[in-house]
């Protein structure tokens, strides 16, 4: 959820923050502005809208200067405005800000009693009167920020300028994520690498009650007390070239394109199959302390909880350890049955998301082991985590989450055979079997993408429904939400995943002639029952979309309007090849319902904020 940049150094600030914000707009945004400082103090423009807006606007009436910041605006507090854009100027300071201020009714009234008028909706707007307050009581800028955090409650990434000290850009962290990029006479802050990947792939993380003061030429960070910090530069493994669309249309089917690279690179360097052994590099837990766990509680939010959904049969089936799968947002208000003797695993591509973090610091009170599978470096999940499995998916830009869900399911598969092996519920001739199968995998996908074309045909013929049933048993139930919610997500089509064998107990109901209905069908445990849920449909005239395996196409030739046949694997493994087709049927209903594909109304990459 919305983006920020902030940028001091010897280019046009203007172009830079503009830049830096297109690389931001996967997060999901309504409206964005900028502002930097030149010779006559500061200068912003804010724009309702998509970034085209804001570039209209400053084609129109350029600014000038080496410093400045911009954000995209996700609304939270106060609709979608130019009035309610950030960056915020109060005086001679601009503010933007990711986060919600928790207590600011009760700042913003505290200001108004001292003579503040408040111009905007947002909670953002207190931090700038209050920067602002400090600065004409005599502080100098750096003094006011930490005089700010401290009457803050709340989440905040925050970027501030000062027109009375033009060469300095501040900013401040607390359970938003923030990074530094250390440039040569130059130097940025962003939420995210991405906005800043075309300029450097040096970063530091901001940590929670940080700040940070930039120049040119020099990056410090503090504590909130203002003690100096010192701490290690990271290289980005991440390419300027990783990020850009590549000749697709979209980041989605470019990304939806990648997997096979991206399920190789989750593989590498971890399987063993002659071993039957897992390794995961330098992990300080061993097979003992998985032999100590009685179990494992899986959390997540969306596309990652329905990751982790199929991680629970993966782990129940192989490894025979009991396991308990949440909603994030759910998890620390039931008052979970978690302690020392629990994994609590937490699912997040981006490693910002609130509910999650949130989950995460309930299992640690709790006394919870903590083990994040994670696709970005020393993002707020993994540095608070006691492990952490990357998923080496690499940036994903569409909002909507395609190869991060495969290397989710493929990261669990291998936490489940490495949990198997420590337990000993399987030996390392099956476990091997078992890793063979998953070498195979990026090949498997890359032939199931050879069937874009069908999908595409299929997709044509079915794209004008108001609705879509997904139906799947087993491991593939979770498989069959996803699929759903890929198609709601993106073409806005009403659609729902259920277990094939619930159908009769009420969903049946909206089955006639009109409704296409996504089965499951791969010839696993579960075949024979989906092959009598797919009848039931045939029944009432439902249009199925038979997804099978080969040499399976006659079993449902007569009840089935399509066919698509998925390549077979292990059962396990099976969610992974059943992806890709649901994957690309939502990206060709979008693309045919002429819906924005990368950016859907409403929502955001990152959820960072509860």
């Amino acid at each position: 959820m919305c983006g920020i940049v902030g940028y001091v150094g010897d280019k046009d600030a203007g172009r830079v923050l503009m830049e830096g914000l297109k690389r931001l707009e996967y997060r999901g945004y309504d409206s964005a502005g900028i502002a930097t400082i030149n010779g006559q103090g500061l200068d912003i423009r804010r724009c309702k809208g998509k970034l085209y807006a804001l570039e209209c606007e400053l084609r129109e009436r350029p600014t000038t200067g080496a410093i400045g910041i911009g954000h995209t605006r996700w609304a939270t507090h106060g609709r979608p405005s130019e009035q309610n854009a950030h960056p915020h100027r109060v005086g001679d300071v601009a503010v933007a800000h990711n986060g919600i201020i928790e207590n600011y009714a009760a700042l913003k009234k505290e200001l108004i009693a001292a003579g503040s008028v408040f111009a905007s909706e947002t909670d953002t707007e207190v931090i700038a009167h209050l920067l602002d307050l400090y600065l004409r009581q005599g502080a100098d800028f750096e003094t006011a920020l930490r005089r700010t955090m401290a009457r803050l409650q709340g989440t905040y990434a925050i970027v501030a300028l000062s027109a009375r000290e033009p060469g300095l850009l501040l900013a401040a962290k607390a359970a938003s994520p923030l990074i530094l990029g250390l440039g040569e006479g130059e130097n940025m802050v962003a939420s995210d690498v991405p906005a800043i990947i075309n300029l450097t792939r040096r970063v530091i993380v901001l940590e929670d009650f940080e700040y940070a003061v930039l120049t040119r030429d020099a990056v410090q960070i503090k504590t909130i007390n203002g003690a100096p910090v010192t701490r290690p530069v990271k290289e980005v493994q991440w390419t300027p070239a990783m990020a850009e669309k590549g000749g697709y249309k979209h980041f989605m089917l470019k990304e939806i394109f990648e997997q096979p690279r991206a399920l190789a690179e989750t593989l590498a360097g971890r399987v063993f199959p002659d071993l039957g052994a897992v390794d995961f590099e330098d992990w300080k837990l061993t097979p003992a302390d998985f032999r100590r766990f009685e179990r494992a509680a899986i959390v997540a939010c969306g596309t990652a909880w329905h990751a982790g959904l199929a991680g629970r049969y993966m782990i129940e089936r192989l490894a025979r350890a009991p396991v308990t799968v949440d909603i994030a947002s759910e998890f620390r208000y039931r008052d979970p049955l978690v302690g020392p003797e629990t994994l609590l695993i937490l699912i997040s591509q981006s490693g910002e998301t609130a509910d999650t973090l949130a989950a995460l610091d309930e299992g640690k009170r709790r006394g919870c082991t903590v083990l994040s599978i994670c696709n970005v470096m020393d993002s707020s999940i993994v540095r608070k985590s006691d492990e952490v499995l990357y998923t080496r998916a690499g940036p994903e830009i569409g909002v909507a989450s395609t190869k991060a869900f495969t290397c989710q399911l493929l990261a669990l598969y291998l936490v489940a055979l490495y949990w198997a092996r420590a337990r000993e519920t399987l030996g390392a001739e099956a476990v091997g079997r078992k890793l063979e199968a998953a070498l195979h995998v990026p090949a498997l996908v890359e032939e199931a993408l050879k069937m874009n074309d069908q999908v595409q045909a299929v997709s044509r013929r079915f794209y004008k429904q108001p609705g879509f049933f997904f139906l799947g048993r087993g491991i593939n139930f979770p498989v069959a939400l996803e699929g759903a919610l890929k198609l709601k997500e993106i073409s806005y089509i009403h659609a729902e995943g259920y277990p094939a064998g619930e159908l009769k107990h009420g969903p049946i109901a909206l089955v006639d002639e009109r409704m296409p209905v996504v089965v499951l069908a791969t010839r696993n445990a579960m075949f024979e029952k989906v092959l009598s849920n797919l009848e039931e449909v045939a029944a009432r005239e439902g249009k199925i979309i038979a997804l099978v395996n080969p040499g399976d196409e006659d079993r449902v030739r007569d009840r089935a309007a399509e066919i698509i046949t998925v390549p077979e694997t292990e059962p396990e493994l099976e969610p992974i090849l059943l992806a890709i087709p649901l994957q690309l049927l939502a990206y060709h209903v979008a693309v045919l319902n002429g819906t924005d594909v990368d950016q859907p109304r409403n929502l955001a990459k990152s959820v960072t904020v509860e």
